[in-house]
């Protein structure tokens, strides 16, 4: 495996941090957004038709490392395409025997949830119910007892982990995005295509509050972690900024992407700090970084056939998976 560190320009556009060589296109990457324990940071990537696991450290938290130390754990057949990746809070390096669990969303309309000692005891579940595409999906956040899904046939459901359906909401078009916040252990935020955004009450089973883009088509939202009142989301070529419980309509919008913005992610140590993703598939995928109290962009990057977009648990530090391999972007706070 080859890893190198490329020297940053002295202007906003720059070529990646760190890259990693990997054996095929990568369709998804998700950094683990929990604590695990053991020594550095789970990272799980998609590839057409298997996923990997692995552990990455960075010398921008440990000095003793030179760049990035990257690590693959282990690799399981999944027969058909990843199109998104949730990690289980459960996940635990430092238990005996440690666990590894994680649930896929796949292009054959089923969920997969993983479960793993890291070494001879593998278990696959597969969860069918969706009947359309699945463009989502996410772990409850307290106990991991429970997952939720979005997909093109219009609905949200959950699921327990034995594959039960919990609940299910009919959307008014396609589910784009899921996120259960750790701090809001019974809502579940829905961002659906047309540019509606729902948080709903998993006690009551209904929509409590409303958030609504003017630009269509919303591909992708996201909820602050470190600000509970703020949602993000990409719609059409802008970005789009929600600050609960003042308006439905947005506080801030700007346009970003020229060729349509298709990611929003909120980093995971600054309540004022997101990316964006352009259009997928190009032949370069645009990345930008962006910082509310800022107004240009902090940093802009891109990657051959780029897809997927993840925050480090503790570093201001993102991953695009593309062609072959792993980019990753460190900038400033």
């Amino acid at each position: 495996m080859k890893v190198m560190r490329q020297r940053m320009k002295q202007d906003s556009t720059r070529s990646a941090t760190y890259t990693v060589d990997c054996e095929d296109f990568v369709h998804v990457v998700e950094f683990n957004p929990f604590d695990s324990g053991g020594g550095g940071s789970l990272i799980a990537y998609g590839c057409k038709s298997y996923i990997v696991i692995a552990s990455c450290r960075f010398q921008d938290e440990d000095s003793s490392v030179n760049g990035i130390e990257f690590k693959i754990l282990k690799s399981f057949h999944h027969g058909a395409r990843i199109d998104a990746i949730a990690w289980s809070p459960e996940t635990k390096c430092d238990a005996l025997p440690p666990l590894l669990r994680f649930c896929t969303a796949a292009e054959d309309q089923t969920l997969r949830i993983f479960n793993s000692d890291f070494h001879e005891h593998n278990e696959c579940k597969i969860l069918k119910g969706h009947t359309s595409y699945i463009n989502d999906v996410v772990f409850s956040s307290s106990e991991g007892n429970e997952i939720a899904s979005v997909s093109d046939d219009h609905t949200c459901r959950v699921w327990d982990l034995a594959g039960n359906r919990l609940a299910m909401f009919m959307l008014r078009s396609p589910g784009m995005s899921v996120v259960w916040h750790p701090l809001e252990a019974y809502k579940l935020l829905v961002a659906e295509k047309t540019g509606m955004i729902r948080i709903y009450d998993l006690i009551k089973h209904q929509a409590i509050l409303s958030l609504e883009s003017l630009q269509m088509p919303l591909m992708s939202a996201d909820w602050c972690l470190h600000n509970t009142f703020r949602v993000g989301a990409v719609a059409a070529n802008d970005w789009v900024i929600w600050e609960m419980p003042r308006s439905s309509y947005p506080q801030d919008n700007n346009p970003v992407h020229a060729d349509r913005a298709t990611r929003f992610k909120w980093s995971k140590c600054n309540e004022n700090l997101f990316a964006t993703t352009g259009y997928l598939g190009k032949m370069n995928t645009q990345l930008v970084i962006h910082h509310l109290g800022h107004p240009h962009p902090l940093l802009i990057g891109s990657a051959p056939v780029g897809s997927g977009l993840s925050w480090h648990r503790s570093l201001p530090l993102c991953v695009v998976g593309g062609y072959r391999k792993l980019y990753f972007w460190l900038t400033e706070m």
